[in-house]
């Protein structure tokens, strides 16, 4: 009887390291999930606790907060499985309220619900509580009201489910899954209708999924699709891996929004992920049958060198410029990101060129690539005809095909940016 006790004790202890186990690796995975659906990033203000919430988001209609989805009372510490999901993939809160569409809902509807038990497990029991109540939104009633967004979702978020395999490349399928899905590349790279819907949620959708977005606090989220004027189509697979996970390769540099998710998500995953992430991307169609690879063109190169500043904006560039990026625009590899070819230099809408311009940016360090480097803003020593005419003859030099910018665009984005901007860095230089 003695033994058969034993025995029995024995069992039960190792079902329990077992379960153990079993939770802390779901716990594990639901991490990596999270990370690779960039949570952090949105669900973070500025100095305050991971997930906690509190980081202000601006609409169209406003500006709303993100909430605080820790395991306190506070946060989502009393979601059970199913409204949990149901807020993640349906976009429907506890209390039954539907929620803004920044949640980017309709791309998380495809997410298996294997990875949702997983999410799950790590936000109930792999993330710190913390106190602290959301905040409402500063969103004017009657556009506050929450019932119309029910009919929003209604409309335009797409059926839960798998995500179901469409190629026979399970490598670009799982690219896909994680694109379309857990990643929400389309919530910033997808234009939007004026009803504020993503125009294309997947490939299957059309040629506007990932095909580029209008302005959204400074930036402009490129193309990722096959163009190669300014999309990836001159991108390799290997390039595009080695961008998402440092942040930097010899075509170009992260700036804006795509700073953060490098920062606190791409680097983070696995070189088998980014590889199917990066192919999915380049099975992608270019929407211009008659775009053509950049040529480099070596005349603006041949007149800098030489001395001959002649053309409108090559002084401004020399002095201010050429130091980092060359007299050539090839810039230096993984350092300082090439001018010439740069397809985020010769998109139709020039705004992310003059906003880094004005403000600078910062390359962040990562992992494997542990250098931060900073570029300056010109604000403050450039007037708005000065920053006009260097970022046209960028956008016209080395084979660049990038349309001219006026001096009105530049004194537009600088009166939004000192708006928005507490301190002095955008300066007071904005004569003609």
């Amino acid at each position: 009887m003695k033994n058969i006790l034993i025995a029995t004790l024995a069992m039960l202890g190792s079902a329990a390291v077992h379960a153990a186990n079993v939770d802390q690796a779901l716990n594990k995975q639901g991490e990596y999930l999270a990370r690779a659906g960039d949570c952090v990033a949105c669900h973070t203000a500025k100095g305050g606790k991971p997930f906690a919430g509190g980081l202000p988001m601006e609409t169209p209609i406003g500006t709303i907060y993100s909430t605080n989805i820790t395991p306190d009372k506070t946060g989502v510490g009393d979601y059970s499985f199913e409204d949990f999901d149901k807020a993640v993939r349906h976009g429907v809160a506890k209390n039954g309220s539907t929620l803004y569409p920044a949640m980017p809902y309709p791309s998380y509807a495809r997410v298996s619900e294997t990875d949702m038990q997983a999410l799950y497990a790590y936000f109930m029991h792999g993330v710190e509580p913390v106190a602290q109540e959301n905040k409402a939104s500063d969103i004017p009633w009657p556009l506050s009201m929450r019932w119309p967004l029910m009919g929003w979702r209604w409309l335009f978020a797409p059926k839960v489910e798998d995500y179901k395999a469409t190629s026979d490349d399970p490598v670009i399928d799982r690219g896909a899954y994680l694109v379309e899905g857990l990643g929400h590349c389309g919530a910033c790279h997808t234009p939007r209708a004026l009803t504020m819907q993503e125009k294309s949620l997947s490939a299957a959708d059309g040629k506007n999924f990932l095909a580029g977005s209008a302005p959204l606090e400074g930036w402009i989220a490129k193309s990722l699709r096959g163009d190669h004027k300014d999309g990836l189509g001159s991108w390799s697979e290997e390039q595009l891996v080695q961008f998402l996970k440092t942040g930097r390769s010899d075509r170009s540099a992260v700036f804006g929004g795509m700073s953060d998710v490098v920062t606190h998500s791409m680097q983070y995953m696995t070189d088998a992920d980014l590889t199917a992430i990066a192919r999915y991307l380049k099975s992608l169609p270019a929407n211009d049958p008659a775009d053509q690879p950049h040529q480099y063109d070596a005349k603006a190169a041949k007149a800098l060198w030489n001395g001959d500043d002649r053309q409108r904006g090559a002084a401004v560039y020399i002095d201010n410029c050429a130091a980092c990026h060359r007299t050539d625009g090839h810039g230096y590899t993984r350092v300082f990101p090439a001018l010439a070819g740069n397809p985020v230099l010769q998109s139709e809408d020039p705004t992310s060129l003059i906003h880094i311009v004005l403000k600078g940016g910062t390359l962040p360090a990562t992992h494997t690539a542990p250098s931060t480097f900073t570029m300056p803003g010109f604000a403050w020593r450039l007037s708005d005809q000065e920053v006009a005419d260097v970022v046209s003859f960028i956008r016209g030099s080395w084979g660049n095909k990038g349309a001219p910018v006026k001096a009105a665009d530049v004194e537009s984005l600088r009166k939004n940016d000192m708006q928005t901007t507490s301190g002095d860095d955008l300066g007071q230089v904005s004569s003609h």
